[in-house]
């Protein structure tokens, strides 16, 4: 099909009686504005005559008396596609609207043609971009800074690496605890009382806690105790992402206090004998930890996890350890050792 522009006398057409389109005198003056200054260059289209799109264009011409106009005929429409043409161009048409940067910066490049006349309050549009613009800024900037969540909050560090410090929690704060499930599970779990939540599960499972930690304060708040995530410092992990699992650890947890939750400490080193530097940095005296042997597969593991544990024990004196996964001989201290899933759900007794 070819469409080809014709220029009829404006009375051999009229306007769609059904026209659902508005067009306010206010438009139909800046419309004639346009016609004025840069012609006649948008066709009218029409179905016998009747005009389907360009009834505002129409009217502006009617206004400055023209004798003669361009068209386009759609006559190869059917009377139902005619109706729903009418609607669907007028409804596209309002279905988005000025880049704001570029329009601005356009209308800074034109000097000799006053804009207002063609409804455009060139002050308003700069006055909305800059406020755009500034907001634009600041939520970049509240993006940049929260993918290391320091927009949400940041707590006073400790030791050489400014870990944040978390508060210890007391045996005789915590209610009994009949079991501890996995984070994976804290959203479906439908009885959180005297269950407690810990993180040693693949740290895919809960990244999502350090991306949208809000998302889960007032499901967490249900439970008797929360540990800290084991975000996983992989002895053949390069030093500093060792150390910044270390500290998002601790902002997690600290977060979680803010928010009025029970938060076990998680006591983590790695394979690696440098994290012995940051391991303990940021953990309570003093109070309730939880540590997990189910790492340890070889004996030089074993041994290795025994030094950590006894280290821990010596630097942090805590009232009572929690132990997730196997049983470990040689260590100090009040220990309750946990079932890890398989033996609590899937194993009698």
């Amino acid at each position: 099909m070819t469409l080809s522009i014709e220029y009829v006398d404006i009375s051999t057409i009229k306007a769609y009686k059904r026209n659902s389109k508005r067009h306010p005198a206010a438009q139909v003056e800046q419309i004639a504005a346009s016609i004025s200054e840069f012609g006649m260059n948008d066709p009218i289209a029409v179905c016998d005559n009747v005009i389907i799109e360009g009834h505002g264009r129409y009217l502006a011409c009617k206004k400055l008396n023209m004798q003669t106009v361009p068209i386009l005929r759609l006559d190869h429409l059917t009377d139902e596609q005619r109706r729903a043409y009418n609607i669907v161009h007028n409804k596209l048409c309002m279905n988005s609207d000025f880049d704001l940067k570029i329009l601005s910066a356009e209308l800074d490049d034109i000097f000799n043609i006053d804009m207002s006349d063609f409804g455009f309050d060139v002050d308003s549009i700069h006055d909305e971009w800059e406020e755009q613009h500034e907001d634009n800024k600041q939520k970049e900037k509240f993006a940049d800074a929260n993918i290391l969540n320091l927009e949400r909050a940041q707590y006073p560090g400790v030791g050489d690496y400014d870990i944040p410090k978390l508060n210890p929690v007391h045996a005789d704060e915590l209610q009994h605890i009949d079991e501890w499930i996995g984070f994976n599970y804290v959203l479906t779990e439908k009885n959180p009382e005297n269950k407690a939540v810990h993180f040693f599960l693949n740290d895919y499972q809960f990244e999502r806690i350090w991306n949208n930690p809000e998302k889960y304060i007032d499901k967490l708040s249900k439970f008797a105790a929360v540990a800290t995530p084991d975000f996983s410092p992989y002895g053949d992990m390069p030093f500093c992402l060792q150390l910044y699992n270390h500290y998002r650890k601790h902002w997690v947890g600290a977060y979680l206090q803010e928010h009025g939750i029970k938060v076990i400490p998680t006591i983590r080193a790695s394979t690696d004998p440098r994290s012995s530097k940051f391991y303990l940095e940021g953990e309570p005296e003093g109070g309730v930890v939880l540590i997990s042997s189910m790492w340890t597969k070889t004996q030089e593991e074993k041994d290795i996890f025994i030094n950590e544990y006894n280290t821990m024990y010596d630097t942090l004196k805590p009232e009572k350890v929690f132990i997730y996964g196997k049983q470990i001989d040689g260590l100090q201290g009040d220990i309750e050792r946990i079932k890890t899933f398989t033996e609590s759900r899937f194993k009698k007794g």
